[in-house]
């Protein structure tokens, strides 16, 4: 029942509410009793009682969302992607801006305007990192350095502030089976699905499910990084497979 939960009277602001990670994160949030807004580019696919528009890539777009969402007490920062698996060589100007643009450029720019003209303390700041700014991996650089990027933001983030009742998490997860691996691959369903064959991926529910326990600590606590993965691998490189 909504308003009955640990989070109730608390407004929280997810990006990339559409899909995957995003989407089943601000359903928790809902169900915790928090009312939640989210955004993303297909508005249509995004379920929250409030539903904004948003381009983390566009200044105006994150301007327009902030200043209509309000006040909030909890930001998820999402939205992300990856784009190819070739040797970077092989990369181009375009994936990358597009990659830095979301994963570096938009939670930065969508953290700052929600410091300077939304949140509320006590505050949460969640952002989703990846096994991959911890490990790199073969034919992922671009990706490989956006999430060292925004390991390295989130920690500054800390320092910065340090006396404020703001709570600063990152979530750091490795094989999660979402829409990931197809807008990775550019809509290529088959080779998307290959990169979790013979394993036992996390789902995006399992991710929103370590958010969900970080936001709901008592407000003294800090949950500093979580760190998810697969029993089916052991880094960012390394994983295991059966045999069907």
């Amino acid at each position: 029942m909504p308003g009955v939960g640990k989070l109730d009277g608390k407004v929280a602001i997810v990006t990339g509410a559409s899909s995957g990670i995003g989407a089943a994160t601000a359903r928790m949030l809902a169900e915790e009793g928090a009312r939640v807004i989210g955004g993303a580019r297909r508005v249509d696919r995004v379920t929250t009682e409030v539903a904004l528009e948003l381009d983390v890539t566009d200044p105006a777009s994150c301007e327009a969302f902030v200043a209509a969402a309000g006040p909030c007490n909890i930001l998820v920062n999402g939205a992300g992607l990856g784009l190819g698996r070739d040797p970077f060589v092989e990369s181009t100007e375009e994936d990358e801006r597009r990659v830095f643009e979301t994963n570096v450029n938009g939670l930065v720019r969508m953290t700052r305007l929600v410091l300077q003209k939304s949140m509320q303390e006590p505050g949460h700041i969640v952002n989703l990192g990846s096994i991959a700014g911890r490990w790199a991996y073969p034919n992922g650089a671009t990706y490989v350095t956006s999430k060292f990027a925004v390991r390295g933001f989130t920690r500054a983030l800390r320092e910065d502030l340090l006396g404020q009742d703001i709570r600063v998490t990152t979530v750091d997860s490795g094989l999660v089976e979402t829409e990931f691996s197809v807008v990775r691959f550019r809509g290529d369903v088959e080779k998307a699905k290959s990169v979790y064959a013979g394993t036992r991926p996390l789902s995006a529910d399992d991710v929103a499910d370590a958010i969900m326990y970080a936001v709901t600590r008592p407000e003294h606590v800090v949950v500093d990084e979580m760190v998810l993965m697969s029993i089916d691998q052991s880094s960012g490189a390394r994983i295991h497979r059966r045999e069907s």
